[in-house]
C-alpha cells in the first residue's frame, strides 16, 4: 500500500508527523565504588504493584523509567527530566544511577538479585531467563523508543476504508512497514548512537573484541537464542512465529522475544493485534548515552522520529529477506572499530539524504534537518560518533568504571542542586512541583492538565482527584475559598465562634478611612488591603503614625483592593499554622528579612553572603526569596542608626523590613515541636469553625510556653489563607523542613499503599 501517496493526496501530512511517544529507560544502581547495589529497590518509589512509572526490570538492582505517552518529544522529555528528579533524589547518598549501557562492576552470578515482587509469576519468569542467559547478560541495560501515530491522523485515513475490520488491518500493515523498514536500516542507528564500545570483565573480557561501536547490538549482547527469525510479512505471520515459538518451548512466554522492533497492541498477547489492531510500534535496541544525563537525547529522539516518518515515506517496503541483511548489516556495524569509516558509509549517506527530502516535503521544523546535518557530519568523521567519544575519554585518563562514576554521579548532583524544583515542570509554583514530585515517586497515575494553571490530575485504584496549586482539591468547598479570601468574613465567624481577632473597622472609601484618623487615640495600628495575600499593600505601625504617614498607608492598601481594614496592632509573635485534614502538621516563624553582623563584613556584604543560601532565589522561583537593597531596606536601616556600608558588631541582628514575608526577603524557621499543643489545638478548632481542610492560620502569640486558656487565650487570629504555600514548609532556613505535599496525597488517598 502506497502511505505516501494516500497521505498526499487527502493532504494529511499535518496530521502525520503528529504522534504519541514514550521512553522506557533501564539503569543500574551502583555504589559509589562502581559496584552494583545489592540493596533493595527503594521503598520510597512506593509499590510496584501499581507504579506506573518507576520499576525494575530483570533484577532488584535494575531501575526502569517509563514515562506516559506524551504528544510532543518535548512534553516527553519533561516527564523523562522530572522522573530523573525524582530517582536521583530518593536513591540513598551512596548510589547513583549508572550511566552505560554496559554494566559496572559485577558480583558473582549467584549474588545479582532477582527483583523482589508479590507476584510469583514474576519470579519464575526471570528465573527461567536467569538459566537460559544467566543473570549478567540480563543486567545490560537500555532503551526503549516507544511510537504510535496521531489517532487525528488515523482517523482521517480511516475515511478511506470501509469497515472497522479493514481499519485495523490497515493500522497493522502501516507499522508493519515502519518495522520492516526500521530493521533494515537499523545499522545507521547504531552507527550513530552506538554508545557501549567496552565491558568490564566481571561480564565480559572486551579486549579480546577490541573497541567496538556497540556490544549490546552484536552477538556478545542480550538477544534471544534461537536463530529463526519472526516474520514481519503480515500480521498473521508476525503473530503465527512468535505464537510458534511459545509453543516449542524456544520462549518461555511471548515477551521473551526481544526483536528490536515489536508491535504493541491493547492486550497483553500477540494475537490480540488481529482483531484490536496495531497501537505503538517498540523499538528496543538503542545504548544509553553516557553523555546526556538522561541516557537518551532530546535531539537523538528528534532523529529517530523523522527516521520513523521516512520509513514510511520512502518508496520502497523491505521483504523478510531485506531484514535478514539489515540483521547483518547491523551485527557488523556493531563491531566495527569506532574510528573506522563505516563501510556501509554510502548507503548511510543516501538514507540521509533521504531523510532530508522527508523534512522539505513534510515541512518539518529546522531542529529535524540539523539533527540530520549532524548525522551526516558524523558519517565523515567516524571519530564523533558516541562510541568513538567514549574511547578517546577512556584513552586520555580514565577507566571505564572511574568514568562511570563520574558522568553518573554529576548527573546525580544536577538533580541535587535545587531540590525544591523539577525539572521538566520547573515553570510550575513551587507547591505544586512538589506535589507533582511526591505523586510520582508514590507512584499515583499522574496528568498534567494545564501547566499554566498549575492543575493536575491523579488517579488510584480508580478515583481520579483533581489539585489545583498543590492543595485545591473536592475536599473543600467552593465557599470556604471566599470566605477565607474575605478577612472580614473571616474575622466575624470566627468572632461568633469566640476566637480572639483583632478591633478595626473597614473602609470602602478613601475619605472615610482618613476621617478615621481623629479616632485612633495614638493607637499602634496595622492598614491592609480586604482580600490580598502575601502580605501585600499592608503596613504596620508598631507606634501611632502620624497623619500623613496613615494616609500613605491607606493609599497603598486601596491600590490592591476596593475595601481596607484598620486592626489595632498585636504585639507578640506572628506564627503560621498548617492545618490539612483538622490536624496542624507545621508550624512556621516567618522572620523578617535580616542579617546578623560578624564585626568584619558591611551590611550589604553580608546580604550577598545570604544570598547565597542555596534556598534563596528570585521572582519565588526558590522556597526563600533573595534579601533585596532597596530604597525600603535602606530607610529601615536609616532608623536604626546603619547604612549598606556599616559594619555591624559580631552577633548583632539587624532587621531589613518590618513586615516578615518570605516573598520579601525573610527567614522561615520551623518552630513545629516548640509549640505548646494548647495552640495546635486552637488551630485545628479555627479550621473546623470554617469548615476548611486546608488552611494557613496566622496567629499571634506572645509566649509559645504559656498554654492557651479560657481566661487567657493567648493567642490572636491575623488571618486564615486559602492555598497555602507549601514550600516554604518544605525548605527552611533553620529547623526541619516538612512535606506536607505528601499529606495532601494521603488525604486524597488514606488507603494508598507506599510499599
Amino acid at each position: 500500500m502506497n502511505f505516501k501517496k494516500i497521505i498526499q493526496e487527502n493532504k494529511l501530512e499535518p496530521y502525520f508527523i503528529k504522534g504519541s511517544f514514550g521512553i522506557e529507560k533501564e539503569g543500574l544502581r551502583a555504589d559509589k565504588e562502581g559496584y552494583l547495589a545489592l540493596t533493595d529497590h527503594p521503598a520510597l518509589f512506593g509499590n510496584r504493584n501499581h507504579h506506573p512509572y518507576i520499576q525494575t526490570d530483570f533484577s532488584e538492582s535494575q531501575l526502569e523509567l517509563v514515562t506516559p505517552p506524551q504528544d510532543t518529544l518535548k512534553q516527553q522529555y519533561q516527564w523523562l527530566k522530572a522522573l530523573h528528579d525524582v530517582v536521583n533524589r530518593t536513591l540513598s547518598e551512596d548510589e547513583f544511577v549508572w550511566p552505560f549501557s554496559m554494566p559496572n562492576v559485577l558480583p558473582d552470578e549467584e549474588d545479582i538479585p532477582l527483583i523482589k515482587v508479590e507476584d510469583s509469576s514474576e519470579i519464575k519468569y526471570r528465573k527461567n531467563l536467569a538459566d537460559k542467559y544467566g543473570k549478567k547478560k540480563q543486567m545490560i541495560s537500555g532503551v526503549h523508543f516507544n511510537f504510535s501515530f496521531d489517532p487525528v491522523f488515523l482517523e482521517k485515513l480511516s475515511e478511506q476504508f470501509q469497515g472497522h475490520d479493514e481499519l485495523d488491518e490497515w493500522c497493522n500493515d502501516l507499522y508493519l512497514k515502519m518495522s520492516r523498514n526500521y530493521l533494515r536500516y537499523q545499522w545507521v542507528l547504531t552507527y550513530l548512537f552506538g554508545a557501549s564500545p567496552v565491558s568490564h570483565p566481571s561480564l565480559l573480557d572486551s579486549e579480546s573484541i577490541g573497541m567496538v561501536r556497540s556490544i549490546r547490538n552484536s552477538t556478545y549482547g542480550y538477544h534471544n537464542t534461537f536463530t529463526d527469525n519472526v516474520s514481519y510479512e503480515s500480521i498473521g505471520r508476525y503473530i503465527e512465529d512468535i505464537e510458534r515459538l511459545v509453543k516449542n518451548n524456544t520462549l518461555y512466554e511471548e515477551r521473551e522475544y526481544y526483536g528490536s522492533s515489536r508491535l504493541r497492541g491493547k492486550g497483553k498477547y500477540v494475537s490480540q493485534l488481529i482483531n484490536n489492531g496495531a497501537r505503538y510500534i517498540e523499538l528496543r535496541s538503542f545504548d544509553l548515552n553516557p553523555f546526556d544525563p538522561l541516557g537518551f537525547s532530546y535531539e537523538q529522539s528528534l532523529f529517530v522520529h523523522v527516521y520513523l516518518l521516512t520509513m514510511v515515506w520512502m518508496d520502497q517496503d523491505n521483504s523478510d529477506e531485506d531484514i535478514k541483511v539489515g540483521i547483518e548489516m547491523n551485527a557488523q556495524t556493531s563491531l566495527e572499530n569506532t574510528f573506522e569509516t563505516s563501510r556501509y558509509q554510502e548507503e548511510g549517506l543516501s538514507l540521509l539524504t533521504m531523510m532530508k527530502q522527508t523534512c522539505r516535503e513534510l515541512k518539518l521544523p529546522n531542529d529535524y534537518s540539523n539533527v540530520i546535518d549532524e548525522a551526516i557530519h558524523v558519517f565523515h568523521h567516524p571519530e564523533e560518533t558516541l562510541a568513538a567519544k567514549i574511547v578517546t575519554r577512556l584513552k586520555e585518563k580514565s577507566s571505564f568504571i572511574d568514568f562511570g562514576i563520574e558522568l553518573g554521579l554529576n548527573y546525580k548532583q544536577l538533580s541535587l542542586e535545587k531540590p525544591f524544583l523539577l525539572n521538566g515542570f520547573e515553570t510550575m509554583e513551587m507547591s505544586s512541583q512538589i506535589l507533582l514530585y511526591d505523586a510520582l515517586q508514590m507512584g499515583l497515575e499522574t496528568t498534567v492538565l494545564d501547566e499554566n494553571d498549575h492543575f493536575l490530575a491523579f488517579t488510584y485504584k480508580g478515583n481520579k482527584e483533581y489539585v489545583r496549586n498543590g492543595n485545591m482539591t473536592s475536599k473543600d468547598t467552593y465557599i470556604s475559598h471566599w470566605i477565607m479570601a474575605n478577612k472580614t468574613v473571616t474575622k466575624k465567624l470566627l468572632r461568633e465562634k469566640s476566637f480572639a481577632v483583632p478591633d478595626g473597622e473597614e473602609f470602602s472609601t478613601l475619605t472615610e478611612a482618613k476621617n478615621y484618623y481623629d479616632l485612633l487615640n495614638s493607637k499602634s495600628i496595622v492598614v491592609k488591603p480586604k482580600s490580598t495575600n502575601y502580605g501585600i499593600g499592608i503596613s504596620i505601625f508598631k507606634q501611632s503614625p502620624s497623619r500623613k504617614a496613615y494616609e500613605d498607608a491607606l493609599i497603598i492598601a486601596f491600590k490592591e483592593d476596593d475595601g481596607i481594614l484598620v486592626e489595632e496592632y498585636i504585639e507578640g509573635t506572628e506564627y503560621r499554622f498548617f492545618v490539612l485534614d483538622e490536624k496542624v502538621e507545621a508550624v512556621l516563624l516567618r522572620e523578617p528579612a535580616n542579617v546578623t553582623g560578624d564585626g568584619e563584613h558591611t551590611v550589604r556584604e553580608l546580604i550577598a553572603l545570604k544570598n547565597k543560601h542555596p534556598y534563596r532565589g528570585e521572582n519565588h522561583r526558590a522556597p526563600l526569596e533573595k534579601i533585596k537593597t532597596s530604597e525600603i531596606e535602606e530607610l529601615m536601616l536609616e532608623e536604626q542608626g546603619h547604612t549598606f556600608e556599616s559594619i555591624i558588631e559580631n552577633n548583632k541582628k539587624v532587621n531589613l523590613r518590618e513586615n516578615s514575608n518570605i516573598s520579601t526577603g525573610g527567614d522561615s524557621i520551623d518552630v513545629t515541636d516548640d509549640m505548646h499543643e494548647s495552640y495546635m489545638r486552637v488551630a485545628e478548632e479555627i479550621a473546623k469553625a470554617l469548615n476548611v481542610k486546608v488552611t494557613g492560620l496566622d496567629l499571634i502569640i506572645p509566649d509559645i510556653d504559656l498554654p492557651s486558656t479560657k481566661e487567657n487565650q493567648g493567642y490572636t487570629v491575623i488571618e486564615a489563607n486559602f492555598n497555602p504555600a507549601m514550600n516554604m514548609h518544605a525548605y527552611v532556613q533553620k529547623g526541619k523542613g516538612r512535606r506536607l505535599s505528601k499529606k495532601v496525597l494521603e488525604m486524597l488517598y488514606p488507603d494508598i499503599e507506599l510499599s
